[in-house]
């Protein structure tokens, strides 16, 4: 099924509530019954052309990117709510979450995270600022899976903390010369292009940052190793330094020295994405937990029937349908063009704590077998640990949460 374009699959026209390409109504979640059918075709996809070969891509520490996103490209879920000039269907923002959700369906935590940095993370700012030469070369064949996008901004003694990242870009004539480094580069090992932070000037740290479109194939990138990561296996994860890489100045991202700016507003999207992307595993974990302790059996009567048991899986049901309820509103008014820093933050945080408490309690639960790697929950268990730590950790999202409450203690 191609779902290219509004004209390309089955919500184009008077189909979309409004009549037009991606309106909906005011004040709705990712869940109508037109966001619904764009869940349903990319889930052929994945039951068909990824969670059979998840197992094998675990054990080889990294899935063939390339096919897969071109296979995701051709079907149009690299690009849902980007421009149709550029190959994107042009919907709105909440479609892009459907998506994401949907990616929950997949066995593993490793691919829907690497999905999320092509569609959503080293794209935004691209879309929204870059030249049209530049969304040419590099928006368009990401969109279309040709392209494998990375994202330059953690490096060693800068993850949470970004406007500490040593990385620069010196400009001579009209190019940059880029030296530093980048660590935690998710799909690093396989990327075509890095969407690259680097300091462009010795300026305020806030003001002297830029966004730079780099091709991975320049001489003096090193791929220095690929990182062993206790989850999120399936996903290669690259540590790479610059020696001297000579980029056109023309690769600029929108202006010099807005780089942080960008980066910020990207962040809101890319957390969104990530509490997206933990409502269908969660929902999974607890209903396999249920079946499992149904029919596992411990002193002649079923593990479920305890009622510590059920009463904690009703307590972590209720809690993912909350996180549900605040994703979805915080959603709808970021469509409709609303600021929702404290919101984004307060479900990314959320979601960090709830994936733990679903996967350690369901984990416990099934006893023995839980501790192997036969099971989701076991995998998951280590996976959606990231969800803490990766696009802001716990701490700092508490930080701008009390900063919008006006309780953080001023410097």
């Amino acid at each position: 099924m191609a779902l290219r374009g509004c004209g390309r699959w089955a919500l184009r026209g008077s189909a979309l509530p409004g009549g037009g390409c991606g309106r909906r109504p005011r004040g709705h979640g990712p869940d109508t019954p037109q966001h619904g059918a764009l869940r349903a075709a990319l889930r052929k996809i994945i039951d068909r052309e990824i969670n059979p070969f998840v197992d094998k891509w675990e054990e080889e520490g990294q899935f063939p990117a390339h096919k897969v996103f071109k296979t995701l490209g051709q079907a149009g879920f690299l690009g849902v709510d980007k421009p149709t000039e550029y190959g994107g269907m042009g919907l709105d923002f909440s479609y892009n979450i459907a998506v994401a959700e949907e990616l929950g369906s997949i066995h593993c935590g490793g691919i829907p995270m690497a999905i999320g940095v092509q569609a959503g993370m080293a794209t935004p700012a691209l879309t929204r600022f870059g030249s049209d030469e530049l969304r040419k070369q590099f928006l368009a064949p990401t969109i279309a899976g040709d392209f494998v996008a990375c994202l330059g901004i953690s490096e060693a003694e800068a993850g949470s903390d970004v406007a500490n990242i040593k990385t620069t870009a010196v400009k001579k004539g009209d190019e940059y010369v880029i030296n530093g480094g980048k660590m935690w580069t998710t799909s690093g090992c396989q990327a075509d292009w890095m969407c690259l932070l680097a300091n462009t000037s010795e300026g305020p740290p806030h003001r002297n940052k830029s966004l730079i479109c780099l091709p991975m194939n320049l001489h003096g990138i090193h791929i220095a190793k690929k990182i062993d990561k206790l989850g999120m296996r399936s996903s290669d994860t690259a540590q790479i330094f610059f020696e001297d890489v000579r980029v056109p100045c023309k690769n600029l991202i929108g202006e010099e020295g807005m780089g942080f700016t960008y980066q910020m507003l990207q962040f809101q999207e890319e957390r969104l994405w990530g509490v997206a992307t933990v409502l269908t595993p969660l929902e999974m974990i607890i209903q396999e937990t249920i079946e499992y302790t149904r029919q596992r059996k411990l002193f002649d009567r079923s593990v479920l029937h305890n009622q510590v048991v059920h009463f904690r899986l009703a307590e972590l049901a209720t809690e993912l349908e909350l996180l549900r309820s605040l994703l979805y509103r915080t959603v709808a008014l970021y469509v409709e063009g609303n600021d929702v820093t404290k919101f984004a933050s307060m479900a990314k945080l959320k979601a960090g704590r709830l994936a733990r408490e679903v996967t350690d309690s369901c984990l416990q639960f099934w006893g023995g077998m839980g501790f192997t790697s036969e099971v989701l929950v076991s995998r998951f268990y280590r996976d959606l640990r990231l969800m803490s730590i990766g696009g802001g950790t716990d701490e700092t999202m508490l930080s701008i949460i009390c900063k919008f409450m006006e309780t953080l203690p001023r410097k």
